[in-house]
């Protein structure tokens, strides 16, 4: 399902230009200019804080499994807690990593948006000339759906949380994403790749370390 629905979106958003339609009406609600890019909010408050605050919460998820080390209480958390810090690692590296790579431009490095240069997509070939570009994954969401393997975490030691943990990965990706779109960072389409790309590496990550190779526990409806 997650998949589907990836491919649907990115065929709207990438292949139908749906990305423009939606960054030319909110580069017109802000006054045909990115007014948000550098406003308090969007700039300092979920930036910036927001980052800050998602690392912060990453190492102190470190101190607690460091605790749970020597604590044979905790013994049952040790895994659990390895495959969440290992995968929300893995996820914003990895979209890190691809920003390098695909040389995608940023809403507010186009012509059409007050930049110098040419609209080029994910897949079209974009000159050399042009320089690189750094803006496709988007690389602050990230930094809140990696915690989307918060809803694997949760099957594995609190079942029923694990829709509380997906709503908080997806819930803190998606104020990450708007307020960049908002900023001229991104298009929407550049969060939904994000996403992507943390699901599928939580997903692998799950598998080999937490999963019981039980094929219920893998879709989204299981009890």
């Amino acid at each position: 399902m997650p998949l589907a629905a990836f491919c649907l979106l990115s065929l709207l958003l990438i292949g139908l230009r749906g990305d423009l339609w939606l960054a030319d009406r909110l580069y017109a609600m802000e006054g045909h200019a990115w007014s948000l890019q550098n406003g308090y909010v969007t700039q300092d408050l979920l930036h910036a804080a927001g980052r800050q605050a998602s690392k912060n919460l990453w190492f102190a998820l470190a101190l607690v499994l460091a605790f749970a080390v020597f604590a044979p209480q905790m013994k049952q958390w040790r895994l659990p807690l390895a495959y969440l810090l290992l995968a929300t690692l893995a996820s914003t590296a990895a979209v890190g990593l691809l920003k390098r790579w695909t040389h995608v431009d940023c809403p507010w490095d186009l012509l059409r948006y007050g930049g110098g240069n040419a609209y080029y997509s994910l897949f079209m070939h974009r000159p050399s000339i042009l320089g690189q570009a750094r803006c496709f994954p988007a690389g602050h969401a990230s930094a809140g759906y990696a915690w989307t393997a918060l809803y694997f975490f949760f099957l594995k030691v609190r079942p029923r949380w694990r829709w509380w943990g997906l709503g908080f990965g997806l819930g803190l990706g998606a104020l990450f994403g708007v307020a960049q779109q908002l900023r001229g960072a991104h298009f929407l389409s550049h969060d939904v790749w994000t996403l992507m790309i943390c699901w599928l590496i939580a997903l692998a990550f799950y598998l080999p370390m937490l999963s019981r190779h039980n094929a219920s526990t893998l879709a989204l409806g299981a009890p």
